[in-house]
């Protein structure tokens, strides 16, 4: 198949010529999930077996005559998407690229290949941390007054909402420095309202599943964590920002140059 053309900042193209891309690029990107999902549903058994993992021995059930199929099929299309999210985010970041300048394109790429890294923190925070924390406490509630069965499509999909909403707010950082950058935050901002910051990170790991004490907070560290180190980021890419302008206004012959001449 013939890959896409990557166009440069300031090439022109017809219409036609970006529904080519966008086409083209659409198609990688499923291609990505297709071949990503005949791995996943070849290996299917030891997903499921990893995934049972925070159920600590118990068994899950299946209540249709197709569901045991239709289970391992969405288990195997979860995991090929979360192992295709990187081909997707780049394709994506390859068609709309050319939109920003040079300067620019290389921050976005740095920050895409970030949020990447943060949102598998996030699903591997989610497998390693909350669910075998949330899962047995939220089975064993009044474990006493109902008979507890496990319903497997119900199960799995549980398991991929809670990673897909915890690899999300990892992205906490890139969402902090995007505002940032087109001024609606600044690093002194974020300082003196770091105290509604904490609130607000205590109160989406009290929505987060798993009410316990003890697994929220497991779940607020890392989100405060994620905070602090926007604020230490903000104030790092703050300074950068403010040097690039300057330095760009010298070139042009604008700011500190007439600023010297007019003292003079």
């Amino acid at each position: 198949m013939r890959l896409p053309r990557r166009l440069q900042y300031g090439d022109t193209a017809t219409l036609v010529e970006h529904l080519d891309e966008l086409r083209a690029r659409l198609i990688i990107s499923l291609a990505a999930i297709a071949l990503a999902f005949g791995f996943a549903y070849g290996f299917r058994k030891p997903i499921l077996e990893a995934l049972r993992k925070p159920l600590e021995g118990k068994e899950v059930t299946t209540l249709g005559v197709a569901e045991p199929f239709m289970t391992s099929f969405m288990v195997s299309l979860y995991a090929a998407l979360a192992v295709a999210i990187p081909m997707i985010v780049y394709q994506f970041w390859a068609f709309i690229a050319p939109a920003f300048e040079e300067r620019d394109q290389k921050l976005v790429s740095r920050l895409f290949v970030f949020a990447t890294f943060l949102f598998a923190g996030g699903i591997l925070f989610s497998y390693f941390i909350v669910l075998p924390a949330a899962t047995p406490f939220l089975l064993g509630f009044d474990a006493d007054q109902y008979d507890i069965q496990i319903r497997a499509r119900d199960y799995y999909s549980f398991v991929a909402l809670t990673s897909l909403v915890i690899g999300v707010l990892f992205e906490l950082p890139i969402v902090i420095l995007a505002l940032v950058r087109i001024g609606v935050l600044s690093a002194a901002k974020l300082r003196r309202n770091r105290r509604i910051g904490i609130v607000l990170c205590f109160a989406l790991a009290v929505a987060l599943p798993g009410i316990d004490p003890v697994t929220t907070t497991l779940q607020a560290l890392p989100l405060l964590l994620l905070f602090e180190s926007s604020i230490w980021l903000a104030s790092f890419f703050e300074k950068r920002w403010a040097a690039q302008a300057a330095r760009r206004a010298t070139e042009e012959g604008e700011g500190p140059e007439l600023g010297g001449t007019s003292q003079a």
